[in-house]
């Protein structure tokens, strides 16, 4: 009997890898979230509500890692944290392009395409449960 065994072309590696792990998104989330701020539309309700930026970053690192194949480190309440905000369909629209400018600009194109298309469905779920 022949033992089966793994090449490197039968592993697949994790989006959370090719982007670099827990440090390729907080360098991803710094970058996007220094635009955000800066914003004239979303940025009154980041600096609104976010007093401390660097620990906010840690948070969403700890989601978009479980999301893109790394460790789960969300805690959850994401609908919840997102209902008092007054969210409307624009805030949505530049947040989600702020974010595929920022894909596009540090990742390789299928990785960025992949991140993208993620932000597109939670925030389509977001703007259903808040927008709706």
């Amino acid at each position: 009997m022949q033992e089966a065994t793994m090449t490197q072309s039968d592993y697949k590696e994790t989006l959370y890898a090719r982007i670099g792990g827990y440090e390729g998104l907080r360098k991803l989330l710094t970058h996007f979230y220094a635009d955000v701020r800066q914003h004239a539309v979303i940025g009154p309700i980041f600096q609104a509500r976010i007093q401390d930026w660097p620990a906010h970053i840690e948070k969403i690192a700890g989601f978009w890692s479980g999301l893109t194949g790394g460790p789960a480190l969300y805690g959850g309440g994401l609908m919840a944290k997102h209902m008092p905000l007054g969210l409307a369909e624009e805030h949505f629209g530049h947040w989600l392009t702020l974010w595929a400018f920022h894909c596009d600009r540090q990742l390789e194109s299928k990785d960025a395409d992949m991140l993208k298309a993620l932000a597109h469905q939670i925030g389509g779920r977001l703007k259903h449960h808040i927008v709706n």
